[in-house]
């Protein structure tokens, strides 16, 4: 009876929409005035995966969202990791730092995409001014190619969403008893060595579990496409690929909506499987 309201609350805020979503996908819904649902089973996932007309494209957000969430992934979890070692140690204003990294966290994503927009402008943007400044050519930076608005996403994601995993990383070192350093210090242990023995061993499933909620918001990544490139020059992920299918035909945006799904769930069982997951939290 204690569990209840909140079995209710997850009913209806999640379990309600992800089986609407489904239930969605089975039907071509189009948005335009007096149609009606038509029920047409499974043809909206054989058309994304392997209709002439509607594949490559799905396939192609498939491999750009990947591309983006490896990479990004991949730099938050060692710039992540860096600034948590960093706040584990003492030293004056600590307090202050970890105020502070929060910042980029705490500012919605909307309004970080929109100021980092503003930062790559090529006509007045704070990036062309430093590169003039420095006697460079300002042209990089223009969002107007997939190499640079692939990088300009990667470094607007990273700076928003790095603290995030700082946080849960520097929860879990706080949470190692310093015992086992100062015995490993008797033990004649140098640090990089205490950091491969002991600090990574214990913080890995702190760790994994950071990744498996990064890896899942990259996937799922829509507002900073939204902004910075509308999915232009090849940056479009499957999130805006749905929301473009959403605006035409609500059947066709809950399909894409339901593949990504899919696709976490395949990689969070591939991050529980591969790496230990469960032997880690055991040792």
């Amino acid at each position: 009876m204690f569990l209840l309201p909140v079995l209710l609350v997850i009913v209806l805020f999640i379990m309600f929409p992800v089986i609407g979503t489904i239930f969605n996908s089975f039907f071509r819904m189009l948005d335009t005035a007096g149609s009606t649902p038509q029920f047409i089973g499974f043809d909206n996932y054989g058309k994304f995966l392997f209709d002439p007309q509607y594949a490559p494209r799905f396939w192609d957000s498939v491999k750009f969202t990947l591309m983006f969430t490896f990479t990004t992934v991949i730099i938050e979890a060692v710039i992540g990791l860096m600034f948590a070692l960093i706040l584990n140690e003492s030293f004056k204003g600590r307090g202050l730092l970890r105020t502070v990294i929060l910042i980029p966290w705490a500012i919605p994503t909307v309004v970080s995409a929109v100021m980092w927009k503003q930062i790559y402008n090529s006509s007045f943007g704070f990036i062309k001014w430093v590169m003039v400044a420095l006697g460079s050519d300002p042209s990089v930076i223009t969002l107007g190619d997939f190499q640079s608005a692939y990088w300009a996403l990667i470094v607007a994601e990273v700076w928003k969403t790095t603290p995030f995993v700082v946080i849960i990383l520097l929860a879990g070192l706080q949470a190692i008893p310093q015992d086992l350093y100062k015995q490993a210090q008797i033990d004649g242990a140098k640090m990089f060595r205490q950091f491969m023995k002991i600090t990574l061993p214990l913080i890995m499933p702190v760790l994994t579990i950071a990744l498996i909620f990064r890896t899942i918001d990259c996937v799922r990544v829509f507002d900073i496409i939204y902004v910075l490139t509308s999915g232009k020059w090849g940056t479009e992920t499957l999130s805006y690929l749905g929301f473009i299918n959403y605006t035409v035909d609500l059947g066709k945006g809950s399909t894409v909506s339901v593949l990504t799904f899919l696709i976490s769930f395949i990689i969070t069982l591939i991050y529980i499987k591969f790496g230990n997951f469960g032997k880690t939290i055991k040792s």
